[in-house]
């Protein structure tokens, strides 16, 4: 299948604590639409979120991260293109949020990010350019293996059916999106992802960061790994926590694959333009 690229737009990096503890409104007949329940969080967030830190089990919680916004602005590697903007039909887009709900947690993503959605532009004919730090033999019990499973976290996220592909590349100067590994974070966390957005909401770059380690010393085995980038990706792409740990994007990750929430939530994501939906 051949891949759209998108005219360039103005990035406005910012940055981005992550917060864990959010309320969450479950679903329930006779409940208020969607966006009248999101609208009650409205002015309790910086209304410019940007990076991202994200967290895994294996067993961990959110951190929280600081983005350089010199590197976004100075480096046109970096500089994914986004569309220009449309005129934003409010009461359709509600419309298809509250028909596409139903097996999703797209609500709790919208209260965690301020009644607003963030997602990168259509990538299938320009995919997206990752590297994956391919080697850390410093680092005690890191294994090579744990580069093709971040990669399966990545094609398993582009096989839910969202337009977004992924080309792994080996020069880390061509890559929009960087994988590298540490040790150990001293927080109670096994991963972090960062990344920024233009002023319309179009994620432009990202970075992720994961455990050889948990914070305690023990090591994460292949498939820990796995689950820990899948979650990783899942907010690179967009998601944020949800409160259901049958699903890869729980803030303590106890899942090993992406559940048919994950999946669909990330589907009606990129079925939506970004931006806020109040």
């Amino acid at each position: 299948m051949t891949r759209p690229a998108v005219p360039a737009g103005r990035r406005t990096p910012v940055l981005l604590l992550l917060l864990c503890s959010g309320a969450v409104v479950a679903a329930s007949a006779g409940s208020p639409a969607l966006h009248d329940l999101v609208l009650r969080r409205a002015g309790r967030f910086a209304s410019h979120f940007a990076g991202h830190t994200a967290t895994t089990t294996v067993t961990a919680n959110a951190g929280s991260v600081v983005r350089d916004p010199a590197r976004a602005e100075s480096d046109p590697v970096r500089s994914a293109a986004t569309p220009r903007p449309a005129r934003r039909n409010l009461d359709e887009i509600r419309r298809r949020l509250r028909e596409g709900e139903p097996g999703t947690y797209i609500r709790e993503l919208l209260l965690d990010h301020d009644s607003s959605l963030a997602r990168w532009p259509e990538r299938m004919h320009e995919p997206l350019r990752v590297w994956i730090q391919p080697a850390r033999p410093d680092l005690e019990d890191w294994s090579p293996n744990f580069v093709k499973r971040v990669r399966g976290a990545f094609n398993d996220w582009e096989n839910t059916g969202i337009p977004v592909f992924f080309d792994f590349v080996a020069d880390s100067a061509a890559a929009e999106v960087h994988v590298v590994w540490t040790d150990h974070f001293d927080e109670p966390i096994s991963g972090k992802t960062l990344w920024a957005r233009d002023d319309r909401w179009w994620i432009v770059d990202g970075n992720i960061t994961i455990a050889v380690h948990h914070n305690g010393g023990e090591p994460l085995d292949e498939s820990a790994v796995k689950a820990i980038a899948l979650h990783e990706v899942g907010h690179l792409i967009g998601l944020d926590h949800t409160t259901d740990s049958a699903n890869i994007m729980t803030a303590k990750v106890r899942v090993r694959d992406l559940s048919p929430a994950d999946r669909a939530t990330v589907r009606l994501l990129y079925t939506l333009p970004p931006g806020t939906v109040r």
